[in-house]
This record gives structure tokens, sequence and C-alpha cells, in this order.
């Protein structure tokens, strides 16, 4: 019998409890996408033949921004090592066939699953990646006979004459008492501007491989000499040895496999491209079109991508959108049926918003704690301190555009902005934000709504 990988074996629970230490609130989307990806731990155990049966249940989240719809989705692709990239729905209505087309999203989604293989496979050739790292960096230090290239412009303080052997410099090298001397290196460049001036112009949907068409006009893999330090040769070299010890062909395949099992792809403002009648013109046809472009992709398709073609069929989407002024039902049948899963996110409470200042990893006030102490500022919000921000983030939410959680970064940034500007000169090292100053800083701009429109 198969058995689950230890990515694969978080159970919802446990995924829910991961997605907690982030995010406040949510229940209902946090356990729709906890079990969206248990499914598909699930999935890889059952028989083959059943296996391709098996569709992902695609998610519409709706709620207004900032109260943790593309979060959710990125800590969960987070959480499983999936690779994951966030569309905007409007964009394909803005630039429509000119420049990127819906499919450019797997494309897109492509190359981060190839760079997060590259990462996770780079341990694995570190060791010899780093001694090849090495000897290209002493051949620069040491040339052959033959050469008349000296290792620096000015060797006042290492005698560079036949008594300097590679394994003295191998030993400067090592010592790190060469880092901060400069030598010329040759850097390959993998792009061109033929490359760029292509890019996103659909033609890896016609099959035309951009690095091929880029070296067709000798922009490929061109050498140019830079001058740089030591220190940062040793980067610049390691990274080109890593590339060339990874197996390009072994890195394509898993990628792709993991595109088509694990893939995430977000796309935000769906609501943008929802449809109220069905009788419309003009640029409601145009976000009609978009619905019908992302269908097929939706439902299962096959898209060109430089590293070949990609399946979509297995691939999870997950929407989101405000739905202010349309509703999930305005989209085509054909794709509503295709997000089965319809979860509301809540706003937030007064409740909510000191949750999210205090309980979560990365709070903001535990941030910005973190800042200043850089600046050897120790600062403290009390309790009472705490309760007022949310209460003004709250009200203010309340009055004007509710933006959720991202008016709380608004807010401190205002409350902070004195100590944060004159941290390198305050004597005072520990500071203490009490409900006091909170509203000594901030009251006058809260009930002004003219002000708050504008400040916060």
């Amino acid at each position: 019998m198969k058995l689950l990988t230890e990515i694969d074996s978080l159970t919802p629970k446990k995924i829910v409890e991961e997605l907690d230490k982030y995010i406040i609130g949510q229940k209902d989307a946090k356990k729709a996408v906890a079990i969206a990806l248990r499914n598909r731990a699930r999935r890889k155990l059952i028989p083959d033949d059943m296996k391709d049966e098996v569709a992902p249940k695609n998610i519409i989240m709706i709620g207004p921004t900032g109260i943790g719809k593309t979060e959710i989705a990125r800590r969960l692709a987070k959480l499983c090592k999936a690779p994951f990239v966030k569309v905007e729905a409007t964009k394909y209505t803005e630039i429509g066939y000119v420049g990127r087309d819906v499919e450019s999203m797997v494309r897109d989604l492509m190359n981060v699953a190839v760079n997060l293989i590259k990462s996770e496979l780079r341990d694995s050739v570190m060791d010899e990646a780093q001694r090849r790292t090495k000897e290209v960096i002493l051949s620069y230090l040491v040339p052959d006979s033959k050469s008349n290239k000296k290792p620096f412009d000015s060797a006042e303080e290492i005698n560079y004459d036949m008594k300097d052997t590679k394994e003295k410099f191998r030993t400067l090298f090592e010592e790190g008492k060469l880092d901060d001397r400069y030598i010329e290196i040759s850097i390959v460049s993998n792009s061109s501007p033929v490359v760029e001036m292509f890019s996103g112009a659909g033609l890896e949907g016609m099959g035309i491989n951009l690095t091929d068409l880029g070296n067709m006009f000798g922009g490929g893999g061109k050498e140019k000499k830079k001058k740089v330090t030591i220190k940062q040769a040793k980067k610049i070299i390691l990274d080109q040895e890593i590339e060339k010890l990874l197996d390009m062909d072994k890195v394509t395949d898993m990628a792709v496999d993991r595109v088509e099992n694990d893939g995430i792809i977000f796309i935000d403002e769906i609501d943008k491209i929802a449809v109220k009648s069905r009788n419309a013109s003009g640029a409601e046809v145009s976000r009609e079109g978009v619905q019908r472009d992302l269908l097929p992709i939706v439902e299962g398709s096959q898209v060109n991508t430089k590293y070949g073609p990609v399946r979509t069929d297995h691939i999870l989407f997950i929407a989101a959108g405000a739905f202010h002024m349309s509703k999930p039902s305005d989209l085509i049948p054909e794709l509503q049926g295709r997000f089965p899963i319809r979860v509301e996110l809540k706003s937030l409470s007064k409740e909510d918003f000191i949750e999210i200042l205090t309980k979560p990893k990365n709070a903001l006030t535990l941030q910005y704690q973190e800042l200043l102490k850089t600046e050897c500022i120790n600062i403290t919000f009390s309790e009472d301190a705490i309760n007022l921000i949310a209460e003004y983030a709250f009200n203010v939410n309340s009055e004007m555009e509710n933006i959720g959680a991202r008016r709380l970064h608004t807010i401190i940034e205002k409350l902070l902005e004195d100590i944060s500007f004159n941290a390198p000169d305050l004597e005072e090292k520990t500071i203490n934000i009490t409900k006091e100053f909170v509203n000594d800083t901030l009251k006058d701009i809260v009930e002004n709504r003219d002000l708050s429109k504008y400040i916060l």
C-alpha cells in the first residue's frame, strides 16, 4: 500500500493549526482549503485508473479586501511546498491579446516550480559547486605561465612572482584575506533583448522557445566581463556552477510533476469579470470573454511552456473577490461549475484586530519591535493601547472604505512615525506605547473624517 509523505500526511486539523499561526479567524475558509489539500494527498494513494478521474475541488472565497483571502492561499502553498502564483483576473481585460494571454498564468507557475526544484536540489550539488568555485577563482588569481594577466591591479601587499604558488593563494583565499580584492570575471548572460522583447507575447503558446529565439539572434549565453570583489565573485560563480551541475532534464521533469499535481493558482478580483446581463456589450463582452478563456484552463487542458507541455487538470484554482457589485452566480455557468466550493469570509471585528496585533507569529507589533531593536530602541504596547488601536482601525473601516487588516498597517505606521524618524538620536531607549500615547497621536486624525480619508 502506498504511504503518505511527511508533507502529505498533514491532517486537516494540523493544516488549520498551521494557518492559525498567521491568520486570525476565517475558520470556514481554512477548513475548505485544508480539505482540498488533504484530498490531493488522498488522490495520490488511489488506484491509477481512478486517480485521473478525481478533479480538484476549486474554491471561491467571497469577502472584502484585507481579511486574509490571499494570505490563506499563500500560506497553504508554503505549507505543502507547492508552486504558487497569484494573478489578477482584471489584467486580462486590460491587456487582452496584445499582451499576456490567460495561459501565461500556467507558464508563470511552471517558472516558479523550476526555481523551487532548483532550490531544493542545491544542497545535493553544493559541495562540488563550492569546490569548483574555489578552483575557478584561483585560476583568475594564478593564471598559467603563458598568460600575462595579473590577479590584481596593484600587488603592493602580495608579491606576484614565480614563488607565489596556487597553494599560497588558496590559503589566503580560504582565510578570507582576499575578499576585498578586485578581479575581472566572465559572466554568462542567459537573457537577451530579443527574449525580453517577445516575452509574454504568446510565442510559447505557439510552441516557440524564447531561449532558442534569443540564441538565433546571438543573444543567448553571451559572456561579458565584470570587475567585482572576490567576495562578490564567490556568490556569482557559485550560482553559475550550481546551474551547471544541476540536471535540467531532471529539474524539468520534477517541476512539471509538481505543477500538475500540487500547483496552486490564486485568481484574485474574479468578481470584476462577472457579467450581470447576458445581453451586454462593450466592456462586459470583454469580461465574459476572459471567463471563456479561463474555462479550458480550469477545466483541464494542455499549455505549452518553454519547459514543455503542462496539463492543468489537477492544478488547484482558488478564486477570490469582494462581490460587492456582483455575485458568483453572475459568472458564466460553465465556470461556476468548476468552482464547486464557495466560502464567505467575514469582515474583521475589533476583537479580530486585537488578535491580529498580538497572536500571529508575524504580528505587526512584533515586527515593529524587531525593527526598532536594530536602533537599540525597545518598545512595548500596553493592553489598553492595543485595544484602542484596534478600535480606531475598526471605526475607520466602518466609516470609510473597508480595507480589512491593512488598516492596521497605516494606523501603526502613523502612530510610530516620530519614534521611527528620531530613533537613531533618542536617548530614551525604552518606550512604552500607552493608551494616552495612542490617543494623543491619533485621536484628532480619526475624529476628523477629512483627515482620515487622506492620512488613514
